[in-house]
């Protein structure tokens, strides 16, 4: 991934000020020159302060001075390269491209777990998205045999576990109305399993109450299901895989309950959707279900089930 000269010194200045915590400019300016690309010279104040805007403008970091600290910098918003947020993939993307494209000779050294890219998929969903069209949408289910098309309106997009997928409205018969009748309701569609995606001349209006985080801030991934409660689930981890949720943790709600030598306990509320069950089982004997009950009895039934599965062989 070859990145333009420009995003490589956008790209060192967000890392060096981060890394420090606050530093000066003079001292900015000394790592500068040490850069084969400076030529040994050091940075100029007026590309600092463009580099500083453009910064702010293309990922959302924002480089203050403190005046009482010596007139050092500091990332002002330092959530913005830790969250979700478009931004902090954009400059992540980058930052390890960059990283790549100086250490070309170590290529094969260094592996990459492969992102599908969603293609031309994601870019028609991102057009019909800019454009405020619907996308008439062929799509066949895994447990389907047949296709099935949509005149959808595309509210967001989310990459979940590898895998891209779009949050739609869609309008559906209703169930014994009359004929033409319809109702409108949220659906997640897989970017992978979509056979085709045109734009539709219909156009839609978001709902101007509708924010993307706050629809998936009580699911542990994509799904979704107003018929299951968010709750309080307590989990137990073990070994190794303690340290793995203070690392990576589950959801944005989880916190450390306690710990001892051999195992810790973790707080989150979410709604317990198949997915987030279906992390669990993967975990095996790491991860334990502590509260609720119901939760702790499903996946016991579940791991009992696979164990049966193994018997008969």
């Amino acid at each position: 991934m070859k990145i333009p000269s420009l995003f490589k010194e956008y790209i060192w200045l967000v890392e060096t000020i981060y890394q420090a915590g606050r530093i000066s400019f003079a001292d900015i300016s000394r790592k500068w020159s040490k850069r084969e690309e400076s030529g040994g010279l050091p940075l100029p104040r007026t590309t600092f302060n463009r580099h500083r805007d453009a910064i702010q403008d293309m990922f959302g970091v924002i480089i203050e001075c403190d005046r009482k600290d010596g007139y050092r910098y500091y990332i002002y918003n330092k959530e913005v390269l830790n969250n979700n947020s478009v931004a902090n993939w954009l400059f992540s993307t980058l930052s390890v491209g960059n990283m790549l494209d100086e250490n070309v000779g170590l290529q094969g050294r260094i592996l990459l777990e492969s992102i599908p890219s969603g293609g031309v998929r994601l870019r028609r969903i991102i057009k019909a998205m800019r454009q405020g069209c619907k996308m008439q949408m062929t799509y066949r289910k895994y447990s389907s045999a047949t296709d099935k098309t949509y005149l959808a309106a595309p509210y967001c997009v989310k990459l979940f576990k590898r895998r891209w997928y779009v949050l739609t409205k869609v309008d559906r018969p209703v169930k014994d109305g009359a004929p033409g009748q319809v109702e409108s309701s949220m659906a997640v569609f897989s970017l992978d399993r979509i056979v085709d995606i045109q734009l539709h001349q219909e156009k839609f209006t978001m709902d101007a109450d509708f924010d993307a985080d706050a629809y998936f801030a009580q699911s542990f991934g994509i799904m979704v299901d107003n018929t299951i409660e968010s709750e309080r689930i307590v989990l137990r981890a073990y070994g190794m895989e303690r340290f793995y949720l203070r690392d990576l943790p589950l959801h944005p709600s989880q916190r450390e309950l306690s710990a001892t030598d051999e195992y810790a306990d973790f707080e989150l509320f979410l709604s317990p959707t198949s997915d987030f069950k279906a992390h669990l089982l993967s975990r095996g004997e790491w991860l334990q279900v502590i509260q609720p009950q119901w939760l702790a009895n499903d996946i016991r039934n579940w791991l009992q089930a696979a164990i049966q599965k193994y018997k008969k062989e």
